[in-house]
């Protein structure tokens, strides 16, 4: 049970201070939310390109891997391994394959979501 609680503690207080991070970075500067988005997702491949990103997702869980930050290290993991079995095509398709899971998942529940409600045009 005391495993479990630290483990919880782990995720949130990980993706929590990523989380924090963007928010800061979203209240304190100009840079907008898709460039943030991008930055953290560069961080995260660069991170898990050169190995530290791993010892994160040892640590944290999913506090590391949901994140934005976790599909960037999930991409250059797909890459390198696809690199290492296949060369250059392989560092292609690795990214893809590897993360084909969550993007096909997001798309299923976007599409969920747009047939449950409704649109509206936003007035000035």
């Amino acid at each position: 049970m005391l495993e479990t609680i630290l483990l919880y503690l782990k995720v949130m207080f990980v993706g929590g201070t990523i989380c924090m991070l963007g928010q800061i970075l979203v209240i304190r500067t100009k840079i907008t939310t898709a460039r943030i988005l991008v930055l953290f997702l560069m961080i995260g491949a660069v991170l898990g390109g050169v190995g530290i990103y791993g010892y994160l997702v040892q640590w944290a869980g999913a506090g590391a891997t949901v994140p934005i930050t976790g599909f960037g290290n999930a991409l250059a993991r797909g890459a390198i391994n696809g690199a290492k079995t296949d060369g250059l095509f392989g560092a292609i398709a690795g990214g893809l394959i590897a993360t084909s899971a969550g993007v096909s998942m997001a798309i299923a529940v976007a599409y969920l979501i747009a047939l449950c409600t409704s649109s509206r045009t936003k007035k000035h």
